[in-house]
């Protein structure tokens, strides 16, 4: 039978300003947060990348299980490696996996099979998600972990000044097999880390307002239709 874990004392992080001007600020940095395909080579050090999984890594979990891996490339060999194989998915997915919809859906970003940021970033951050913990035990809420540590990396580099790309070819079991990792670990994401190109560019595209994204509490119960005499249906 598990023993209960120690309790200790919560340490809050306690804004230096009001918690309504804290919040905007930390907006006001998300905000400018793009999806970027065209990436400067400029170096981007190792210990800004271990801050920014670090910050990952602080994520919520179910049963704390912590089931996410964060593998860093910075092996020049390693990346054209990965843009190949990811190339070769994306090929299938344009000429025969997507449906027109989809298609039509993606023109608005110019976006094609071809991927050479794969190579010209400094970082390329694979994220795998485990399916079990490293001792062979149970996890739980594992894309719902996983997927909360990702936005928590995203937002630190952003944090950090960097630029990041959400790349999902799929299927994704080539970075297991590039990478070499174990069978319990499954590709999540593929996560581009570095600077903008100099000449970058992105779509001119908007988010949706705040009343279409938040609802408070919950809208009101339509009045019900007035009931009709009581012998309307005899």
């Amino acid at each position: 039978m598990a023993t209960a874990a120690p309790f200790v004392p919560y340490a809050p992080f306690t804004p230096d300003i009001p918690p309504e001007a804290a919040a905007k600020r930390f907006y006001d940095t998300v905000r400018l947060r793009r999806t970027v395909r065209m990436f400067s080579d400029r170096p981007v050090s190792r210990q800004t990348i271990e801050w920014c999984v670090s910050a990952a890594g602080t994520a919520p979990s179910g049963a704390n299980k912590q089931p996410w891996r964060f593998v860093c490339i910075q092996d020049a060999d390693l990346k054209r490696q990965i843009r190949h194989a990811a190339e070769a998915e994306e090929r299938e997915f344009y000429a025969r996996r997507a449906s027109q919809e989809w298609l039509t859906d993606l023109q608005p970003f110019a976006t094609d099979p071809h991927k050479p940021f794969l190579e010209t970033v400094p970082w390329l951050v694979a994220v795998f998600k485990l399916m079990r913990d490293d001792d062979g035990g149970q996890v739980y809420y594992v894309n719902e972990s996983v997927g909360i540590a990702v936005g928590l990396f995203l937002a630190a580099c952003q944090q950090a000044g960097l630029a990041t790309l959400t790349h999902t070819p799929s299927p994704m079991g080539f970075l297991a097999q590039v990478l070499h990792r174990p069978e319990h670990e499954r590709p999540f994401l593929l996560i581009p880390v570095g600077y903008p190109a100099d000449h970058c560019q992105v779509p001119d595209i908007h988010r949706k307002p705040l009343d279409q994204i938040m609802v408070v509490d919950r809208p009101p119960t339509p009045s019900a239709a007035p009931a009709g005499p009581a012998d309307a249906h005899a």
